[in-house]
């Protein structure tokens, strides 16, 4: 988990999109719980990509062919607020399928600097 959230955090710095650093790598961090918990794979990647000049997208990719499902929390769940985090946090969010299982990813958007 920490090299996936130092990958985050040296990509936005050498992009100079620093102000987008906490809320990556909590992103981050979510999107790669949620690969290992549930996706039960030996092995995800993760990517960070600049679409745009202000706009970062950070994707997990696991084996797993099963799509992510925002739950209803209810009061005293002690787990299952990763994607309502992911959705509260970023632009916009969804899942990629592959042919070997799917990509999750989220965007976050800076601002613009004259």
């Amino acid at each position: 988990m920490g090299t996936a959230r130092r990958l985050v955090r040296v990509a936005l710095a050498a992009w100079s999109l620093d102000d987008l650093a906490d809320d990556g790598v909590l992103i981050v961090s979510e999107l790669v719980s949620n690969a290992v918990q549930h996706a039960r794979s030996r092995s995800i990647r993760v990517t960070v990509t600049r679409p745009e000049t202000v706009r970062v997208r950070i994707g997990v990719v696991d084996k797993s062919k099963q799509l992510p499902e925002v739950r209803e929390l209810r009061e005293g769940d002690e787990s299952g607020r990763g994607l309502t985090l992911v959705g509260a946090l970023a632009k916009d969010w969804g899942t990629d399928r592959l042919p070997w299982g799917k990509r999750v990813w989220a965007e976050l958007h800076g601002e613009e600097h004259a």
